[in-house]
């Protein structure tokens, strides 16, 4: 599926510390969702998420997000350095959930969900619409194994056996459309 090209960004975004990303990112990823973006400004995937977080690890601000094989932005992820997560205010909701109910494969997503492709000088590629930005490099990738789930109730979320792969990325850079506080 032929998507449209990711574009130079505009002047509106500025470059923040991760501490002061806004509300909790438990909330924000779990409850708000975020996007997922992979690849580069001529061959890029986007998902909605509602599972990963943000903290410390190996003495570094990390990012964590989960993608299932049978996900059409798996295979970027796996070849990207980079990824990037994105986060939107409430009115893009509908967006989201276009962009999680629609396939790569065969949609244009970012047209199907009028949202504007951009691409960060450092190569991140996001969307016009969204408020704040977190740029990653990919810094560990682990498949889950169900002989791992201590709470055998997990299993029946894989009915497929199409389990998550983790993919732990450091924070390169954060940016939000967001005043300072």
């Amino acid at each position: 599926m032929k998507q449209q090209k990711a574009r130079p960004t505009g002047d509106v975004w500025r470059e923040k510390n991760i501490r002061d990303f806004s509300g909790s990112p438990a909330a924000r990823i779990g409850d708000e969702w975020m996007l997922i973006t992979c690849g580069g400004a001529e061959n890029w995937n986007t998902m909605t998420a509602s599972w990963g977080g943000i903290g410390v690890l190996w003495g570094k601000d990390v990012a964590f997000m989960f993608i299932r094989p049978t996900r059409f932005t798996y295979p970027l992820a796996n070849e990207s350095e980079l990824f990037t997560l994105s986060f939107f205010d409430a009115s893009y909701r509908r967006a989201l959930e276009v962009c999680g109910a629609k396939s790569g494969r065969d949609t244009d997503k970012a047209a199907a969900a009028g949202l504007t492709p951009i691409v960060f000088p450092d190569l991140g590629v996001s969307f016009q619409e969204a408020d704040e930005v977190i740029l990653c490099r990919k810094l560990y990738v682990h498949d889950f194994d169900p002989r791992g789930f201590l709470d055998s109730s997990l299993e029946s979320l894989y009915p497929i056996k199409d389990y998550h792969r983790m993919f732990i990325g450091e924070i390169l850079s954060f940016r939000s459309k967001k005043p300072s506080a």
